[in-house]
């Protein structure tokens, strides 16, 4: 399985209806993230932009799980394929003997 970066341009102009549709969208994302699909999910601070990384088997599948954002239709997406994606783990606590 691939991973891809998949960039969002955001509408300058936040709607009522953009605005409307954000509940939904943090929904969806929180699911994709706790069934794996997603792995990272950022806003930029001046909320122009917008990035995250999905799991997926080709192009086609992340276009797949994209159509299913609540808010795709105020986005343009840039998909981009990963050689690789280096994460920070959690700090591990060194194991205690039992002995």
């Amino acid at each position: 399985m691939s991973q891809f970066m998949v960039e969002f341009t955001l509408p300058d102009e936040m709607t009522e209806e953009f605005l409307a549709k954000i509940p939904r969208q943090r929904q969806k994302i929180n699911h994709l993230m706790e069934t794996g699909k997603i792995t990272s999910y950022a806003l930029s601070s001046d909320r122009t932009k917008l990035w995250c990384v999905i799991k997926a088997d080709t192009e086609f599948h992340v276009l797949e799980i994209l159509s299913q954002f609540p808010l795709i239709d105020f986005m343009e997406p840039t998909i981009s394929e990963l050689m690789f994606n280096n994460t920070a783990t959690a700090v591990k606590l060194p194991m205690f003997s039992l002995n």
